[in-house]
C-alpha cells in the first residue's frame, strides 16, 4: 500500500505543478498583471497543503461524527449564496461567497459534504440497505436537498457531477439497481424539462449539436477548443505560445485549461495527462479496498470517483463530446476553493491509505462482504 500511495500523491504533485505552470502561461493574456492567476494559486496551493496534511492526520472515521454537521453547514452555504448582498453573482450564477479578500464557492464545500453523509448513512445501513426507506427514499432525500440548490444557483455541471458520485455510492453499497434506475430516470426527465423550458440551456445544446452554425455564439468555446487541440498537433507550439489563449478561449485559466495544454504541448502530453487521471482511479480504488471498514471503502470511493468523474467530464466538454459545464480540471484548473476541497480529498485518502496497511487483509479482499446484491 505505500508503493499504492506513493505513487498516488507523485501523481498528485505532478498534476499540480502542470496546473500551476499552465495557468502561467494560459492566464498570462488576461490582465496587465500576468502573474496575477498563478500568484493566487500558489497561495491557495500553499493553504491545501496545510488543509491535506490536516485531513491527513485525522483517523477517518472521525468524520463520521462529523458527517451530519459539516452537511449542514454546507446545506446553509449553498441558501446563503443566493440572498443578494451575500452571495456574488458573476456570469448569471449564484455560486460564490465573498469573505473579506477570500472568495469561496459552496458548490465545492458540498462536494466533500456529500460524499461524507453518504458514506455515514449507507455504511450505517449497509445490512438493511435493500429496505426501500433506508435504501432509496432516505439517499435520495438526502440527495435532493443538495442537488435543488445547486440547480437554483444555477450550477448544473456540479449538480450532475454530486448526483452521479451519489448514485455510484448506492450502488457500490449494495442499493437494488432497478429502483435507482427509476429514480434516476425520473431525476433526468427533470432536468430535461428545466432545459427545454429555459432558452439560455436550449441554446447551449444547439450549440452542442451544431457547433459550426453557432460558432460566433455559443459554441465559441468549443470551437476555439478545438483549434487549440488541432493547431498542437502531436508536439505542440511550445510553453507560452499558445494562440488561443488570447481571448480566443475566454476561460482558458479555468475550465477550458485543457486545450491550452494539448496546444502547447501537444497532442501527446494531453494523453499523458488523461492517463494520470486513470491511473488515479487505479489507485485510488486500491485505496479504498484496502479500507478496514464500510465507512472507509464507501468514503474512498465516493472521493476517487469525485475526482475522477469531475476530470472525465472535463475533458468531455472539451472536445465537444458533451454540452458545455462548467466544471474545472482537478489540480490544474485556476480555483482556491476547487484546489482547497480536492486538498482535503487527498488527505483523507492518505489517512485511510494508513490505516489500510493496518489492516486485515481478509479485509481488503472482500469489501461490502455482508451485502447481498438484489437486481
Amino acid at each position: 500500500m505505500r508503493k499504492t500511495l506513493s505513487l498516488f500523491i507523485g501523481i498528485v504533485l505532478i498534476l499540480v505543478t502542470l496546473g500551476v505552470l499552465m495557468l502561467a502561461s494560459a492566464s498570462s493574456a488576461k490582465y496587465d498583471d500576468s502573474a496575477y492567476f498563478w500568484k493566487r494559486q500558489l497561495i491557495w496551493l500553499a493553504l491545501s497543503f496545510v488543509t491535506a496534511c490536516v485531513a491527513a492526520r485525522f483517523d477517518y472515521r472521525f468524520y463520521q461524527k462529523l458527517a451530519i454537521p459539516i452537511a449542514v453547514i454546507s446545506v446553509l452555504l449553498l441558501i446563503l449564496v443566493r440572498i443578494p448582498g451575500i452571495g456574488t453573482m458573476i456570469n448569471g450564477s449564484w455560486r460564490w461567497l465573498r469573505i473579506g479578500p477570500l472568495t469561496i464557492q459552496p458548490s465545492e464545500i458540498s462536494k466533500i459534504a456529500m460524499i461524507m453523509l453518504f458514506a455515514w448513512w449507507l455504511a450505517r445501513n449497509q445490512r438493511r440497505i435493500d429496505e426501500l426507506k433506508r435504501g432509496i427514499v432516505i439517499p435520495f432525500g438526502m440527495l435532493a436537498c443538495f442537488a435543488l440548490l445547486l440547480i437554483v444557483e444555477p450550477d448544473f455541471g456540479t449538480t450532475m457531477l454530486v448526483s452521479s458520485v451519489a448514485v455510484f455510492m448506492m450502488f457500490i453499497s449494495g442499493v437494488s439497481i432497478a429502483p435507482l434506475l427509476l429514480v434516476g430516470l425520473c431525476g433526468l426527465m427533470g432536468v430535461v424539462f428545466l432545459i427545454f423550458q429555459n432558452p439560455e440551456r436550449m441554446s447551449r445544446i444547439l450549440a452542442f449539436l451544431d457547433p459550426q452554425k453557432y460558432e460566433q455564439d455559443k459554441a465559441w468555446q468549443l470551437i476555439n477548443s478545438l483549434r487549440a487541440f488541432a493547431g498542437g498537433d502531436l508536439f505542440g507550439v511550445g510553453f507560452g505560445n499558445s494562440m488561443q489563449k488570447f481571448h480566443y478561449l475566454p476561460e482558458a485559466h479555468t475550465d477550458f485549461i485543457f486545450p491550452i495544454i494539448g496546444e502547447e504541448l501537444g497532442l501527446i502530453a494531453a494523453m499523458v495527462v488523461l492517463v494520470m487521471y486513470i491511473l488515479l482511479f487505479v489507485l485510488g480504488l486500491k485505496i479504498a479496498f484496502s479500507a478496514r471498514d464500510d465507512f472507509g471503502r464507501l468514503l474512498a470511493f465516493g472521493i476517487v470517483l469525485m475526482i475522477t468523474m469531475q476530470a472525465l467530464i472535463n475533458f468531455a466538454v472539451v472536445t465537444g463530446c458533451v454540452p458545455t459545464k462548467g466544471l474545472a480540471l482537478p489540480f490544474i484548473s485556476y480555483g482556491g476553493s476547487s484546489l482547497m476541497i480536492s486538498g482535503v480529498m487527498v488527505g483523507i485518502l492518505v489517512n485511510i491509505a494508513h490505516t489500510g496497511d493496518r489492516a486485515p487483509s481478509a479485509a481488503a479482499r472482500n469489501p461490502f462482504r455482508d451485502r447481498a446484491r438484489k437486481v
